[in-house]
C-alpha cells in the first residue's frame, strides 16, 4: 500500500475538521493567545480628529507669504495632547502645537519646530511648505464601519492595542481546546524515577504537551500506558470523553507491541495512519467517539516534527483559528546530505548569514531519536520527495520554529 502525502494528509485533516470548542467573551486583558470568535468592528474612527504629527507650530498655508523664505508671525495660543487649543486660529498668527495634540480649527499646516525660532511672542517660520504638512487627518488608521480584526485571528499583542484603540474592552473569543495526552510503552520511567535496564525516561509526553500549551490548548497529562491492548483501548475511549482531542506518541507501528492503532478502532475510526514523511511516518488521524485522535510516533524527534506538521493545523483549526499556515524561507544549505528519495524530509538545521547570504547548516546526527538536535536546531529544512542529494550551495526552503509552535 503507497504511503500517503503529506499534502492529500493536510488536505484531509482540513476537510474533517470543524470548530470543536464554544466561544466566551473576555476582557481584553484575558484574551492574549485566544482565537476570536468574531470580527471586530470599529464603530469609531482613529484618531477621531486630525491631529499634528510632530512637535512644531500650527498655521493657516495661505497666511506664508510668497517671494520669501521666512515668515514672522504672533504666536496666538498653545495647543497639547489632552488640552487643545480653544477656538479657530486668527489669522496670520501661529499656534505652539505639541505632537498628538488637536490641529486647531482653521490650521492645515505644522512646522516641525526644529525648523523655527521663537522670541518675544513671535515665531519665524520657513515659507517653503506643503500644505498638510506633518498634519494626521482623522481616520488615518481606522474609519467607521471598518472590520479591524477578522474571526479566527490568534491574538497577539497588537491585535489587542488595536481592538483598546477602537474602544473595545471585552472581545468574544474561542475557549481553549481540552486535550489529553498519554504515551505508550513498557519501557517508559518517568523523569525522576530509577531506570531499569532497557527503559528509558519518558520525554515525548512532556513536548506533546508543551506544544499543546503553545498553541492555547489545555491539556491533561494522562501519563503512560503500557503496552496493553484492552488497556490502552479503555484509557482512550475515557480520555475522549472529557476532552476535544486525545494525543498519544508509540505504539502507532506494525510491530507486535503496537496496540494503538487497533485500540483506537475498537472506539473509533482512523482516517490515515502512514504517511511518506520523515520523520513521522507511522502517524494517525482518526476519531474516538467525539473527540479528535492523533496518535504520534515513538521517537522523540518524530513526535515533535509530526505535531509541528500534523497537530499544530489540527488543533489550532478545532479552537477556531483561520491562519494555519507557516513561512517557508529561502535560504542556501551549508552541508551536504544523502539518502533514498521518496519522502518528503524534514531536517533540523540552524541559520547563520555569511557574506550578507542566509544560509543553513545541518546538524550532524539527523536521526529520529536525537533529541539534543531539536534543541541545537532553530527550524527545519525542507526535503522534497524526488531529492536523494543535498549538497552546500543549493537552494532550499527552511521553517523557523517559531512558524511551527505558535
Amino acid at each position: 500500500m503507497a504511503l500517503m502525502k503529506i499534502d492529500e494528509a493536510l488536505s484531509r485533516l482540513d476537510a474533517a475538521t470543524a470548530i470543536a470548542v464554544a466561544a466566551e467573551t473576555v476582557p481584553l486583558a484575558a484574551a492574549l493567545g485566544r482565537i476570536l470568535a468574531e470580527p471586530v468592528v470599529s464603530t469609531i474612527a482613529v484618531p477621531g480628529y486630525a491631529n499634528s504629527a510632530m512637535d512644531g507650530w500650527a498655521l493657516r498655508h495661505a497666511d506664508l507669504p510668497p517671494g520669501v523664505p521666512e515668515a514672522r508671525l504672533p504666536v496666538a495660543g498653545r495647543a497639547a495632547a489632552g488640552h487643545p487649543f480653544a477656538g479657530r486660529v486668527p489669522e496670520g498668527t501661529a499656534i505652539r502645537i505639541l505632537t498628538g495634540a488637536p490641529l486647531p480649527e482653521g490650521a492645515d499646516t505644522v512646522v516641525m519646530q526644529e525648523q523655527c525660532k521663537a522670541e518675544d511672542g513671535f515665531v519665524t517660520v520657513p515659507t517653503r511648505l506643503s500644505r498638510g504638512e506633518h498634519c494626521r487627518p482623522a481616520g488615518e488608521d481606522v474609519f467607521p464601519g471598518t472590520a479591524v480584526l477578522a474571526a479566527g485571528t490568534r491574538l497577539r499583542a497588537q491585535e489587542l492595542g488595536l481592538a483598546a484603540a477602537v474602544g473595545r474592552r471585552a472581545l468574544t473569543v474561542y475557549r481553549p481546546l481540552r486535550a489529553a495526552v498519554f504515551s505508550t510503552g513498557d519501557e517508559l520511567r518517568d523523569p525522576g524515577t530509577p531506570l531499569p535496564f532497557g527503559c528509558i525516561h519518558d520525554s515525548n509526553r512532556f513536548t506533546a504537551a508543551a506544544l499543546l500549551r503553545g498553541l492555547g490548548a489545555e491539556v491533561s497529562d494522562l501519563g503512560i500506558l503500557p503496552d496493553k491492548r484492552e488497556t490502552i483501548r479503555d484509557a482512550l475511549a475515557e480520555a475522549a470523553a472529557g476532552h476535544h482531542l486525545v494525543v498519544t506518541s508509540g505504539g502507532v507501528s506494525v510491530g507486535e507491541e503496537d496496540h494503538v492503532k487497533a485500540a483506537v478502532e475498537a472506539n473509533g475510526s482512523l482516517d490515515f495512519w502512514k504517511l511518506a514523511i520523515k520523520p513521522g511516518k507511522p502517524i494517525a488521524l482518526g476519531r474516538i467517539g467525539a473527540a479528535a485522535f492523533l496518535g504520534l510516533p515513538g521517537n522523540p524527534v518524530a513526535v515533535m516534527v509530526a505535531f509541528m506538521l500534523l497537530g499544530r493545523p489540527l488543533a489550532l483549526k478545532m479552537m477556531g483559528a483561520t491562519a494555519l499556515g507557516v513561512l517557508r524561507l529561502p535560504v542556501i544549505a551549508d552541508f551536504a546530505f544523502r539518502r533514498q528519495p521518496g519522502r518528503r524530509e524534514w531536517l533540523r538545521a540552524r541559520l547563520k548569514v555569511e557574506d550578507g547570504v542566509l544560509k543553513a547548516e545541518g546538524y550532524a546526527n539527523q536521526g529520529s531519536g536525537v533529541l539534543s538536535s531539536m534543541a541545537w536546531a532553530d527550524g527545519l529544512v525542507e526535503v522534497a520527495e524526488e531529492v536523494a542529494e543535498v549538497s552546500p550551495g543549493d537552494r532550499m526552503l527552511y521553517i523557523p520554529f517559531t512558524e511551527l509552535t505558535r
